[in-house]
């Protein structure tokens, strides 16, 4: 057989791998990102031919992503406000929203050497001279943190002590090298940090903390997303979200 040959033959035999192979496209709140890698396995093994890639982020800048026409499927936010943000711009698709998981935002400390902080107002201590935040304009996590602040009073008198992050995991990053007295991070996020950050408290205060999931308006794929959003509410989804530790919605 001459090699022209062959190579028709073979590209007529992977006509039907290459016509069912789909990538879908997940952006979604770095707090999410050991859940759904772990789940990417669970959820291909049911979808012969289909790829999940994500792109981890702090939810915001994920809605500004999209506005700016990142060719992404789905959006799974740390936050209600970013979401409903998506959708009266019309780059959501209201109909597909569902929530799949809650949190809660702690403060932390590391380990070794950190001041003693027991309490919001311990934060105004001398002893205590930087505290991570994430952004609170892009960040959910930062603007929970700065809820639960403003609820206590305090945010303009510990605004001179914020070193502020672009995600949840810079912060906890920060903490746990010592780079920071204290820092605001998700309970989830805590438990990846164990050993060098601990809680010292749960904040109150603020929003409560719930992740909603939804289909992109522009999506070329919206089938195929919809049953990401369908999966993630069963059993196999649900076990590995209690595992890292987030709630049911």
């Amino acid at each position: 057989m001459c090699f022209t040959r062959f190579l028709g033959t073979v590209l007529v035999a992977m006509l039907p791998l290459l016509a069912t192979a789909q990538q879908l496209t997940v952006s979604a709140a770095a707090s999410l990102n050991n859940v759904f890698t772990e789940l990417a396995p669970k959820f291909e093994v049911g979808k012969p031919g289909v790829t999940l890639r994500f792109n981890f982020g702090p939810s915001g800048v994920l809605l500004q992503q999209v506005a700016q026409g990142a060719p992404v499927d789905l959006i799974a936010s740390a936050d209600q406000a970013t979401v409903t943000r998506g959708i009266e711009q019309k780059l959501l698709d209201a109909d597909s929203k569902r929530d799949f998981a809650r949190n809660t935002v702690v403060l932390v400390v590391p380990v070794q050497g950190a001041p003693d902080v027991k309490a919001l107002a311990d934060l105004a201590s001398p002893r205590v001279k930087r505290i991570a935040i994430g952004k609170a304009a892009t960040v959910p996590a930062g603007r929970y943190a700065k809820e639960a602040l403003d609820s206590a009073r305090l945010w303009s008198v510990l605004e001179p002590k914020f070193v502020f992050a672009d995600n949840v995991r810079q912060v906890l990053d920060y903490v746990a090298r010592g780079e920071v007295d204290a820092g605001f991070i998700y309970r989830t996020d805590a438990a990846l940090g164990a050993g060098k950050v601990k809680i010292v408290l749960t904040t109150q205060g603020h929003t409560p903390v719930s992740y909603p999931v939804v289909v992109v308006s522009e999506s070329r794929n919206k089938a195929l997303a919809r049953d990401f959003i369908a999966f993630l509410a069963t059993p196999p989804a649900l076990d590995v979200l209690a595992k890292y530790g987030f709630g049911k919605p």
